[in-house]
């Protein structure tokens, strides 16, 4: 049995502010495990939001975190790309690295179900990017790619990254990656991908898949679509709106836009796997050391409540917007 121990956790007390409060955890029960800390992800678009105090009332329900304390607005403790090593629950799982989809905390005690093993080639900075990697794989189980598609993805994020890595890979896709940052382009490159502005994002498009979360990205979708294109729209505007283009070729060409969300399995899918199947393929396609160039920068969790603001700001002058900040945890904080 193990004793009530001290953990420490970072929650978002009020708009763009943020903090490192204690708690005291009890022993895990039947069916779950105790977890340090060895590294998080921070989800620069759904985590903006929620930093920020910009998640709609009527989506407070719906945006929970699986693990999440307190309420939207404020104060709040979110997250969900937590990877740890198990110290304490069924005897079998000790000494085990798990992903799990907890906030930002250096110890912390979850059920099982929510906990999936990381695979020996998965290093924990890079096991982070399972929660982004479960989306693109069910963005791409719902675009149903076909060998031989022009494939367009828009907006060099994370997700979209992912999309465009996972696209690439059916055989004779022609895949084009449009982002206005061309210093994404050193990061398309390493992942063997081609990055052009939006302005000269082709045309006659079969696939494109939106997730620059951007309404003029998805209008630069509504004019790469060739006949019968589908548009996959991954990106969440909150409580904005977007104007869209829906004249013009939009009917003539018998364009399908329709939404992508990764909280249900995608329908091709549903039935045939579980949630906890697709995570566990999305930790084994993270084996890739390219995906490298997705992570980062490296931030101390103790320097959680300084750093935040501006991990989730706009970039300086001059940069790039970081695409995934990992928080890392040891011994000495």
């Amino acid at each position: 049995m193990t004793p009530s121990l001290t953990a420490t956790a970072f929650w978002t007390t009020g708009p763009g502010q943020g903090a490192i409060h204690g708690e005291t955890l009890r022993a895990p029960g039947s069916g779950e495990v105790l977890v340090r800390s060895l590294a998080s992800g921070v989800s620069r678009g759904t985590e903006r939001l929620v930093f920020h105090g910009g998640v709609p009332e009527g989506e407070w329900a719906r945006m929970r975190a699986p693990l999440q304390a307190g309420d939207f607005p404020f104060p709040v403790k979110y997250g969900y790309a937590a990877v740890g090593i198990v110290e304490d629950g069924p005897e079998e799982w000790i000494g085990r690295r798990v992903f799990c989809l907890h906030p930002h905390q250096d110890l912390f005690v979850a059920p099982l179900s929510l906990c999936t093993p990381v695979p020996d080639r998965v290093p924990e900075w890079r096991a982070v990017l399972a929660a982004n990697m479960e989306t693109a794989l069910n963005v791409i189980w719902d675009a149903q790619p076909l060998a031989g598609e022009r494939g367009l993805v828009i907006g060099a994020g994370v997700v979209g990254l992912l999309c465009a890595w996972l696209l690439s890979r059916f055989p004779a896709v022609e895949m084009v990656l449009a982002d206005p940052d061309p210093q994404r382009a050193a990061v398309a490159q390493r992942l063997g991908l081609r990055l052009v502005p939006p302005e000269e994002a082709p045309a006659n498009r079969d696939l494109i898949i939106h997730a620059s979360g951007n309404p003029e990205g998805l209008r630069t979708a509504l004019r790469c679509a060739g006949f019968e294109a589908r548009i996959l729209e991954a990106s969440w505007f909150g409580a904005a709106e977007c104007s869209l283009p829906l004249g013009e070729a939009f009917h003539a060409n018998r364009v399908t836009l329709r939404s992508t969300q990764v909280g249900q399995i995608a329908g091709p899918m549903r039935g045939r796997r579980t949630h906890g199947e697709r995570m566990a393929l999305a930790l084994s396609l993270l084996a890739d050391p390219a995906l490298d160039a997705l992570c980062g920068p490296m931030v101390p969790f103790r320097d959680l409540p300084r750093a935040m603001p501006d991990l989730l700001g706009p970039p300086a002058e001059g940069r790039s917007a970081p695409l995934c900040p990992v928080v890392t945890y040891d011994s000495e904080e």
